[in-house]
């Protein structure tokens, strides 16, 4: 089966719409009802094709089918005969507008995707194919209790009610049970017809009828968007292993529906739950099972006074009605004990308690049932233990005999024993047999006569009771105190483990990490191999196996079909694999890492051998759901510092625009008035006057070259395109270099240049250093008056060479100093608003002594002035000789 890879192919789009010719048995005409309504919408143009019908001597169904296209079935061999299933990835493919299939309720054979042919077409609905189809409603979940009652068998083949109710739409094809008998006959199903009564035809009749009702009134009530009210109340039914619990819960989710309220199940876990049989076992997962199949929420409480539990919980969880089952055992006047509907009324008298009859079905079931009881084992290791512990403790009864000591001591000791038995041993048979051998070895050993079970002090026989009894009544409280205190233990140790996950998902920082805690932590809780796999754009990433023996195979865990599941997952957004009714047959059960719709990842756990427990499950949709908060907010932050460096972006680009619109038309302005004066009126100008504006046109064409390269520069630089060349190059040349293309205007100012003593050579792109020093020089041009000196020196300190920009200007601000490198940032007017002072020289300065390793900084110069500093890594000539 290839079929998460073609489900990955499925189109986002909305989902199908199911509808359902439903009838109350077989014959009704439900089928050809199908075809017709699919013959109108083929004739309105709709794309209609078979999935899966069967023509079994109905004459006037296949001429009606003859009208569509079929889609190729698959035919599986199943027991030496072939059956033919529903080609689900075929009709996936295909992807026609409405797809006829028949028999909702059907279930799979083995090996199939699903379990149930409800959930392939839910598939299919989630691909966005309508589907017709038909359906018995006696196979409806909810109501199989009275279809109990009237036919005295139930259906194997059922459907969650939620398929039945949420259908877009409901067709019920009706027949006067007379009418439908005849029709069978007509058709020769002569063994089918003798099997049902008239009366139960027609009770099965009243019964579809009357749900299909309930779903009209659902429907109705809940609008057509599905939201539909939710009263106060809260239903609370019992979970249990017995026969007749099925019914109960039923029972509890009709009560649900009509109410429209909230439905909570309930297991209270007490210490017999470890000698629960396994056919027990199995049941109490089938019940939980359905629970959750018809909505309920399930929940589990630990303590061996069930009542108390069940009470305690209800107050707490707002709980108004409580549905139980009437016990199927008799009982014993001589061991007269309160039930437990009478403990809830006496605990809880204000919520209303419901008692469910079985209606006979516990009768028929009870005597298997209780065949099935089973007792707890005892092992030959508790037996040895027992015979040590009461063997030592006879020992030192004849020591403590010969050395004169009391009954009373002896009896203490005997006590001690018991206790000890208690403690040490897992089955409570042992403090049973306990208690009689210490009443027993006392009478035998230590009363007149000795060695004899004769007493002749009329006393003992009440002192051996009491003894007796308190034994028992020890060994049995240390065997609870022991159970609730292992108990408690495992509690505490799972929440310990919660807390520490919880904390150490708090302090991961990326997606994997993340991920890698969540397994550590699933692998120590479950002591299970987990297996992890990222999602990006829908798709599986490698994935990343944590086992509990690290020198085991992966190879059970990587194999295509364990993928095809998880992928499944991904793109269904439930879970599959062992334990479920998809893919029931792969080694792990996979579940989603989810928020709501989004799937960050896919996590499996091992459960082919020993599925996982209600309270283990809780616990790691617990743990998965702490993940996906973590995951939740790692995304949340990185799209954050993505908006924040985005709307960096824009500011600068605002700034940007800002700036070039207003300080651009100035120069272009000047250009564009002197190049016009010259043209129109070049002749009336005197030379001077020519060569002053041919100055000017020429400073401010320049000035403009400048400031492009500047934003070519910076732009590079931000975006990390500008690559350095690097050389080692003679400090002095650099400098010259930049002398030569600053300023015009430098003739009014005083330059001065201190070389050092020594040449001085640097590790440095010669290009952009230049492009730095004449920035810092026309720069403290700009800010100074004319007639003030500049000075530009340089000198060596380790490995770095500090060249130094000075002028005796007006300086710059204490409060402006660490702004003066921002990017459109000017002392004059803080956010640039003047000609020729965008703010963009220095904010290039930094970032290109930032990229060769160095630093920029600026300072006051005494009396007066600034001075911009800078370094660079210094370079040495290798000779090679």
């Amino acid at each position: 089966m290839h079929a998460p890879a073609l489900s990955d192919q499925v189109a986002r789009k909305a989902p199908g719409k199911l509808t359902i010719f439903a009838s109350y048995f077989c014959g009704a005409g439900k089928r050809h009802a199908m075809l017709e309504a699919a013959r109108a919408a083929k004739r309105e143009g709709q794309d209609v094709v078979i999935g899966l019908l069967s023509f079994d001597a109905w004459p006037s169904d296949p001429p009606l089918a003859e009208d569509f296209e079929t889609v190729h079935c698959k035919t599986v061999a199943q027991d030496g005969h072939t059956e033919s299933e529903l080609d689900l990835d075929a009709c996936i493919k295909r992807r026609p507008q409405l797809i006829l299939i028949e028999d909702l309720s059907h279930t799979n054979i083995d090996g199939s995707r699903h379990r149930k042919r409800c959930q392939d077409i839910e598939e299919l609905l989630k691909a966005g194919i309508d589907v017709y189809t038909t359906l018995d409603v006696q196979h409806i979940e909810s109501i199989q209790d009275t279809v109990f009652s009237i036919l005295g068998f139930s259906t194997s083949e059922r459907i969650p009610d939620h398929v039945f109710d949420r259908a877009s739409r409901v067709e019920f094809i009706d027949i006067e049970p007379e009418r439908l008998q005849q029709r069978l006959l007509e058709q020769k199903k002569v063994q089918l017809l003798s099997r049902y009564s008239l009366s139960q035809l027609s009770a099965l009749r009243e019964l579809a009828l009357r749900r299909c009702a309930d779903r009209v009134a659902l429907y109705t009530q809940s609008g057509q968007n599905g939201t539909g009210y939710r009263s106060h109340e809260h239903i609370l039914v019992c979970l249990s292993s017995s026969p007749s619990n099925e019914k109960i819960i039923r029972t509890a989710a009709r009560m649900a529906s009509a109410f429209k309220c909230e439905l909570t199940a309930l297991f209270v876990e007490t210490k017999d739950f470890q000698w629960m049989s396994p056919p027990d076992k199995e049941r109490l997962r089938a019940n939980i099972h359905l629970a959750q199949q018809l909505g309920a929420s399930v929940e589990t409480v630990y303590g061996d006074d069930v009542a108390y539990q069940i009470s305690e919980f209800s107050h707490l969880s707002g709980v108004t009605k409580i549905v139980l089952g009437r016990s199927g055992f008799p009982s014993r006047p001589w061991f007269h004990k309160a039930s437990l509907t009478d403990r809830l009324i006496d605990l809880t008298p204000e919520l209303d308690i419901h008692i469910i009859p079985d209606n006979g079905m516990n009768h028929l079931l009870s005597t298997r049932y209780r065949e099935t009881v089973h007792l707890p084992s005892l092992s030959l290791l508790d037996l040895f233990k027992s015979a040590v512990i009461l063997v030592s403790t006879t020992l030192i009864g004849f020591l403590f005999y010969e050395l004169g000591f009391t009954d009373a001591n002896i009896i203490a000791l005997y006590l001690l024993g018991v206790l000890l038995v208690s403690v040490s041993t897992k089955s409570s048979i042992c403090s049973f047999f306990a208690a009689v051998f210490s009443v027993l070895t006392f009478n035998f050993c230590f009363t007149n006569p000795r060695f004899s079970l004769h007493v002749y002090e009329s006393g003992y026989p009440v002192t051996f009771l009491v003894m007796f009894l308190v034994s028992l009544l020890t060994g049995s409280l240390a065997s609870k105190l022991k159970s609730h205190a292992k108990r408690s233990a495992q509690v505490a140790w799972r929440t310990k483990l919660l807390f520490e996950t919880n904390q150490t998902l708090q302090k991961a920082r990326t997606q994997e990490e993340i991920l890698s805690v969540t397994a550590k932590q699933l692998l120590k809780m479950f002591q299970r191999d987990i297996i992890v796999y990222r999602i990006q754009q829908e798709k599986l990433t490698a994935s990343e196996i944590f086992l509990m023996d690290d020198t085991a195979s992966t190879d059970r865990y990587t194999s295509e079909k364990e993928r095809e599941v998880a992928q499944w997952v991904v793109t269904n957004n439930k879970r599959a694999g062992a334990g479920t009714e998809t893919f029931s047959d792969s080694r792990c059960t996979y579940l989603s890492v989810r928020k709501g719709d989004q799937v960050y990842a896919v996590v499996g756990i091992a459960t082919s051998d020993n599925p996982l427990d209600s309270f283990e499950t809780s616990v790691l949709l617990s743990v998965l759901g702490e993940c996906a908060l973590a995951l939740e907010s790692q995304k949340n932050l990185e799209e954050k510092e993505a908006a924040a460096v985005l709307a960096k972006n824009e500011q600068l680009r605002a700034n940007l625009l800002r700036s070039i619109s207003h300080d651009l038309r100035t120069p272009l302005t000047s250009i564009s008035g002197n190049a016009s004066n010259l043209l129109s009126n070049g002749d009336l100008f005197d030379d001077k006057t020519k060569k002053q504006m041919y100055t000017d046109i020429y400073d401010d064409a320049m000035w403009l070259i400048n400031l492009v390269e500047n934003l070519l520069s910076v732009s590079r630089l931000e975006e990390g395109r500008m690559n350095l060349h690097m050389s080692t190059e003679l400090v002095d040349e650099v400098v010259a270099e930049a002398l030569r293309h600053i300023n015009r205007k430098s003739v009014e100012y005083h330059l001065h240049v201190q070389n050092s003593d020594e040449y001085l050579l640097a590790q440095i792109d010669a290009k952009l250093i230049v492009q730095v020093l004449i920035n810092i020089i026309d720069n403290a041009i700009k800010y100074t008056p004319p007639g003030s000196d500049i000075t530009i020196e340089w000198n060596r300190k380790g490995d770095f060479i500090y060249i130094s920009v000075a002028d005796n200007g007006p300086g710059i601000p204490d409060q402006a100093k660490p702004h003066v490198f921002e990017m459109f940032y000017t002392v004059s007017n803080q956010i640039v608003d003047s000609r020729r002072s965008m703010g963009l020289g220095l904010a290039l300065c930094k970032s290109i002594v930032n990229a060769h390793g160095g630093e920029i900084t600026v300072t006051d110069h005494l009396p007066h002035g600034s001075v911009f500093t800078f370094s660079v890594p210094a370079g040495e000539v290798e000779l090679h000789e």
